[in-house]
């Protein structure tokens, strides 16, 4: 496997496992020149949000890498200030006015706001319809979200992402998502909110046994579970 090796989505799509997370990173020239820097290194999976405030330097690092742009899978999503504004359009219009793109290939809701997902979920399945995202999908989605979510959609979400790791195994839901066809992507997958797991003295041991790094045998654990992972990989 490889930064380019995909999975396969509810609608024949294909997303590359390896994605290249920029939460927390700024925008500017350093942000661009990371994203061109990736995908000179073979990333062809870019995850960014609306929340993030970096949607346009994403878009110059894709364009000065000089990459076919249909070679790309580019992700961003829709924050809850408009859901709860009820501006969904608006935003996801924005966002690609930001990126400079005329389409994303999955626009995530990216988190449930109570008595606004279902709407805000008929909204990006009109979106999904006009072609300009090729796939929709959720993100922070626990069961019950995924529940009530699925009693009135028309369309099976794409993908659920959400923070995942062996601190975090999140089971059985990955599992059991991937049989309803909604693909489980992981956010923070070499640790988030759960203390310092690459320093887990548990996974130290393994890695020293294999002759491999921490964050190696992190990533390999996630991807032999047929998980999408999209590490921070930008500092």
């Amino acid at each position: 496997m490889d930064l380019q090796t995909t999975k396969k989505l509810n609608n024949g799509a294909e997303i590359p496992f390896f994605g290249l997370g920029v939460f927390q990173v700024k925008e500017g020239d350093e942000t661009a020149n990371a994203v061109g820097w990736a995908i000179e290194a073979g990333y062809r999976h870019i995850d960014t949000a609306a929340l993030y405030g970096n949607e346009k330097s994403i878009g110059i690092g894709i364009r000065r890498s000089g990459i076919d742009r249909k070679k790309l899978f580019v992700t961003t999503k829709l924050w809850k200030d408009d859901m709860l504004r009820g501006t969904q359009i608006k935003a996801f219009e924005k966002s690609l006015k930001l990126l400079q793109m005329d389409y994303v290939d999955l626009y995530l809701i990216h988190w449930p706001v109570a008595g606004k997902s279902m709407e805000s979920w008929k909204v990006l399945e009109e979106i999904y319809k006009s072609g300009k995202p090729g796939q929709s999908g959720v993100s922070n989605f626990m069961q019950k979200h995924i529940d009530a979510l699925l009693q009135e959609a028309k369309i099976v979400p794409a993908v659920n992402q959400v923070e995942c790791h062996p601190h975090l195994a999140q089971q059985p839901w990955p599992d059991y998502w991937q049989k309803q066809g909604i693909a489980f992507e992981e956010w923070s997958p070499l640790g988030g909110t759960g203390g310092n797991l690459l320093g887990d003295p548990t996974l130290k041991k393994i890695a020293e046994k294999h002759g491999k790094s921490a964050a190696q045998v992190t990533l390999q654990w996630e991807l032999q579970r047929g998980l999408i992972t999209t590490p921070k990989s930008v500092h």
